[in-house]
């Protein structure tokens, strides 16, 4: 995949591409692109024509030899095969120009030449620039974090105590420490937002009970309800009777209202999509008709039909 790279001014005045045909020159600024993050790709004629060339089809893959030759021979790229018998090349004087961020480890094979066989860039063979620029395998998990560690702790202190930036003490206590949370982080708690995240199979049965009517919340309503059952509803259909409760709530119906619907809801084991039409029937039941009483003698027979008997 192609990248962006750098072209430094001076390679204009570089004796070293001076001493090469200007299709090589070209070759060459083209194969800063094309190479990976080590500096390396295939010495292959017809794929690297294919990628630089393309639209001068004139400059043919043996022509891109010519040019792959002529750039060996002024010590620009070093070309040689891997352990797989494929050719591949690498631009010598790679990480001297190329100042690349978080570099990426390379798929190909490394020059042997320019290579050690621990896999690390051998000093005596590279240049001075390219000393430093070594390749690493990824480090175990957790190996960064450790050593990261050991150094701050084994790192001496200078006279400054010099902090990382953005970074100071703090002025007030821990609160982990003091054990006293500030007015302001605690946040009161909202019925129109619904319930918290709380294990209702916990609540104790007729903890509600000290609530007013008036101000009960769906989770309180819903820790009546879970009391009062034999067993624990599942959590699927608690959180569907819950979503209920709030609408009801959100709607302005009683609480009250609410309570005696539950207790029907749950002397019936209905669906929680039942709760309104219970809500409706609480609300607006007919009223019940008075109590039938059996037919007596009046003691008083003149007091009662006023002597029309």
């Amino acid at each position: 995949m192609a990248r962006i790279r750098t072209i430094k001014p001076e390679a204009f005045v570089s004796e070293s591409l001076a001493a090469v045909s200007l299709t090589a020159e070209r070759t060459f600024f083209g194969l800063l692109t094309q190479a990976d993050d080590q500096g390396r790709h295939r010495d292959h004629a017809a794929i690297i024509a294919g990628q630089l060339w393309v639209l001068r089809p004139d400059h043919t893959p043996s022509d891109v030899e010519t040019d792959l030759a002529q750039l060996a021979d002024a010590g620009l790229i070093c070309r040689y095969k891997g352990p797989d018998d494929k050719r591949y090349l690498h631009v010598v004087t790679w990480h001297r120009h190329q100042k690349i961020n978080r570099p990426s480890m390379s798929r190909l094979p490394g020059c042997p030449r320019h290579i050690g066989s621990s896999g690390t860039r051998s000093i005596v063979d590279a240049p001075v620039a390219e000393a430093s620029v070594t390749e690493f395998a990824p480090s175990p998990h957790g190996t960064l974090r450790e050593t990261s560690r050991e150094a701050r702790e084994s790192a001496p202190h200078s006279g400054s105590d010099r902090k990382p930036a953005g970074q100071s003490d703090f002025t007030e206590p821990s609160v982990r420490e003091s054990g006293i949370l500030p007015v302001s982080a605690v946040t009161p708690h909202r019925p129109d937002l619904g319930p918290r995240t709380v294990d209702l199979g916990n609540t104790p049965s007729g903890g509600a009970s000290a609530h007013a009517p008036d101000t009960l919340s769906a989770r309180e309503l819903l820790a009546e309800y879970v009391s009062a059952c034999n067993h624990r509803p599942p959590k699927v259909f608690l959180s569907q009777l819950g979503e209920q409760v709030r609408r009801l709530l959100d709607e302005d119906i009683a609480p009250a209202h609410l309570r005696t619907a539950l207790e029907r809801h749950r002397a019936k084991g209905l669906s929680p999509r039942v709760l309104p039409s219970l809500v409706h029937e609480v609300m607006n039941a007919a009223p019940m008709p008075t109590t039938h009483r059996a037919w007596t003698n009046p003691a008083d027979l003149d007091a009662a039909y006023g002597g029309d008997l």
